[in-house]
């Protein structure tokens, strides 16, 4: 007998507002056996948080009941069955709405749900506080369970992003609980089609490369018996599969060489990327540990009232007009806000062309616990000065009051505390054990440097000419994953692009904590920059508050780069 055929496991959705119409396409494109969708994020859960607050039976992401409307009879007609954590706080309302949904349409399906992530009535109990939200990171094995007993579809609350994919792997080929390097396999082909078309050329920095975006193709990834993949999309659809956009995902919100899950720890520096052919890239080597004995948990906290007022300053002398503005709103507050903070983009050109092009623009954000301190008190301040402050003052926005705002908290938790829960679609519950063989988490050793460039001449041009990067948000953090494409500018980038550098071209984090991980296999530094998001996204502590940005930031900055490289 020859080996299994790969299952070919797709995904429909990156973020909860991605596009609608990827359901469908994804089913009627090209053949799959099971679809996949993310629709939960770090400030998602908060959104949900507020939602379930005001009306108690949702809390789940209201577009999946959406697509399925149009696709739930596609997908039984096509033998492709759903995995989805779009149950977000509320997956058993989710469950009985797909059910719901299934009688009027006159589709019969068995769905079946993951339950057991929601820790906020044992918030305290478990030394987490009294937050908002309180969700713990599950794995795959309650989707494994459910798939197993016939379910055609499966909603999850919180699972990490990668297990909707780790769960239909493992029941298609059976793995056991220690099959780690099948498991890390699965994780990482997860990891790169979690986020929809940035697996395919969507934020990518060669953008110029990539074919057709206008209406790129969702990946998916032919997963293989013993863990390796190949990250594909349907044929005729836009975008492009490449070991670039391939190696951009996996740098996506990752640390160092370790990448922890509930049921495996993938070895990041382990992963293999070659082409395949057209639109195909295999992923293999990948090499896996024991989970952690602790799972993450997202905790989520209504952090106070925030409000912000935007002045437009044009022309000449910008410095000392945000000087004036500045000292008469802080003078003319009778009540300070416990947070006051100022920053100023100089987004004017000397002897401008336009008005726009000669104006910087100057923010004031104000928080704090007491609404009245953030709102009308503050922005009437600030808009009562218009006669009465620097030449042609303008403002963006009229006076308004201030807004909720949220904060995330990673904790963790002991895996034995959390009760893992697969509920069948006849309503049979079954726990699912925590995982029994783990291994704390540890920083992976140092690889050793390449042996850097001879001397030779060099031109100061953009980092960006040879080096391509995607950054992202987790919790108060960010990463920033920088690689490049040949081995000669792999042994310059390694020696070059050091934590001291990266400092001095990204001045914001020059007093943050800054770690630098290798990885080789993929000719990539990743940077973990600590505290630079505040307390998270909803937070908003800088001007790009998912840090999607700040990997194009650090391609911009100019460096002395070898000319032979160039």
């Amino acid at each position: 007998m020859g080996a299994p055929a790969p299952v070919r496991i797709g995904n429909c959705s990156g973020f909860y507002g991605d596009r609608l119409s990827a359901m469908r396409e994804m089913l009627v494109g090209g053949e799959l056996d099971y679809l996949t969708g993310d629709y939960l994020a770090e400030l998602t859960m908060l959104i949900l948080g507020r939602d379930r607050m005001k009306h108690p039976e949702r809390g789940y992401a209201k577009t999946f009941l959406t697509q399925l409307e149009e696709c739930l009879g596609l997908a039984q007609d096509r033998g492709v069955r759903i995995v989805a954590n779009a149950g977000g706080l509320n997956p058993a309302g989710l469950a009985d709405a797909v059910r719901a949904l299934a009688e009027r349409l006159g589709v019969p399906v068995r769905v079946a749900y993951v339950d057991g992530d929601d820790l906020s009535p044992r918030a305290e109990e478990l030394g987490l506080g009294k937050p908002l939200t309180a969700n713990a990171y599950l794995g795959a094995w309650g989707i494994v369970d459910c798939l197993n007993a016939g379910a055609d579809v499966v909603v999850t609350g919180r699972v990490t992003d990668a297990s909707v994919t780790v769960g239909p792997a493992a029941a298609h080929f059976g793995w056991g609980r220690t099959d780690y390097d099948q498991l890390a396999g699965a994780v990482v082909a997860g990891h790169v089609i979690e986020c929809g078309i940035q697996a395919t050329g969507g934020n990518f920095s060669f953008f110029t490369e990539i074919p057709d975006l206008s209406y790129a193709g969702f990946p998916l990834a032919e997963i293989h018996a013993d863990g390796s993949s190949v990250i594909t999309k349907h044929p005729g659809t836009g975008g492009l599969v490449s070991v670039d956009t391939v190696t951009a995902q996996l740098l996506y919100e990752i640390t160092g060489a370790r990448y922890a899950n509930p049921d495996v720890t993938a070895r990041m520096d382990t992963i293999e990327l070659s082409s395949d052919g057209d639109d195909r890239v295999r992923v293999s080597g990948v090499a896996g540990e024991p989970p952690p004995p602790t799972l993450k948990v997202s905790l989520n906290s209504i952090g106070g009232f925030r409000n912000s007022m935007t002045f437009v300053l044009t022309g000449l002398d910008i410095d000392a007009k945000a000087a004036l503005v500045r000292r008469q709103l802080e003078d003319a507050l009778t009540v300070k806000p416990a947070e006051l903070e100022w920053t100023l983009a100089r987004t004017d050109h000397e002897d401008a062309d336009t008005e726009e092009a000669a104006s910087a623009l100057l923010r004031c954000v104000v928080r704090d616990p007491d609404p009245a301190n953030v709102g009308r008190q503050f922005s009437s301040a600030a808009v009562e000065l218009a006669l009465a402050s620097y030449p042609g003052f303008t403002v963006t926005a009229p006076p308004g009051d201030g807004q909720v705002y949220g904060v995330f908290t990673p904790g963790f938790v002991d895996a034995a505390k959390v009760r893992h829960t697969a509920v069948h679609a006849d309503g049979t519950r079954i726990e699912i054990p925590c995982a029994t063989d783990t291994l704390e988490l540890e920083p992976a050793d140092a690889p050793a440097l390449p042996e850097p460039l001879a001397g030779t001449p060099t031109r100061r041009v953009p980092l960006g000419r040879i080096a391509a990067a995607r950054s992202g948000d987790k919790g108060g953090s960010a990463n920033v994953g920088v690689w490049v494409r040949t081995d000669e500018q792999w042994r310059w980038l390694a020696n070059t692009l050091t934590v001291e550098l990266l400092k001095d071209l990204l001045p914001e984090t020059a007093h943050l904590p800054v770690t630098r991980h290798l990885l080789p296999n993929l000719r990539a530094v990743n940077f973990v920059i600590d505290g630079i998001l505040g307390q998270g996204v909803a937070y908003q502590a800088r001007f790009d508050p998912q840090a999607k940005g700040l990997g194009e930031w650090l391609r911009s900055r100019h460096v002395d780069i070898p000319e032979g490289l160039l």
